[in-house]
């Protein structure tokens, strides 16, 4: 059924979105529905969960709303852009558009690499409390032992 037009409940399962935040990314012109139904309810393309797909992922790196608009914004600019027609761009605000990109995707590649980071962390926390717990099992399966302090 590519191509064809979605209601909000089929979006909200291909991007995992509950359907609150995507009225919430409506509302906030995040993402507008690119068409109606005949009762006016609001339809959405793959182009739409595209941009859905952006803004959930982006969302984890501790992008705000402000920035996430400036990157579609940018996005859709460069996506408009037809050479030798009235929505040319010219050179340099296509190289200013692609550069502004580019620091996203680094800032990006940073904010993923710190998250990495805390993964670790995180686990190797996670597997001292359970080296903890195994240890104080141990000793209370033990006759005799009294239970070591967590």
């Amino acid at each position: 059924m590519a191509g064809e037009p979605m209601q909000i409940g089929e979006v909200a399962a291909r991007t995992e979105l509950p359907l609150r935040t995507i009225r919430q990314y409506e509302d906030c012109g995040l993402v507008v529905p690119s068409a109606a139904s005949p009762g006016g309810f609001p339809l959405y393309t793959d182009a739409d969960v595209d941009r859905l797909m952006v803004i959930r992922r982006m969302r984890p790196l501790g992008f705000t709303l402000d920035e996430t608009r400036d990157l579609l914004t940018t996005m859709d600019r460069l996506a408009a852009d037809r050479p030798g027609t009235a929505w040319e761009l010219s050179a340099e605000d296509r190289s200013a558009l692609v550069a502004r990109v580019r620091a996203y995707e680094h800032a990006a590649t940073e904010r993923v690499a710190a998250l990495r980071t805390q993964l670790t962390r995180a686990e190797e926390f996670a597997a001292s409390l359970r080296a903890r717990l195994g240890e104080h099992a141990a000793m209370t399966s033990s006759p005799g032992s009294a239970p070591a302090p967590l």
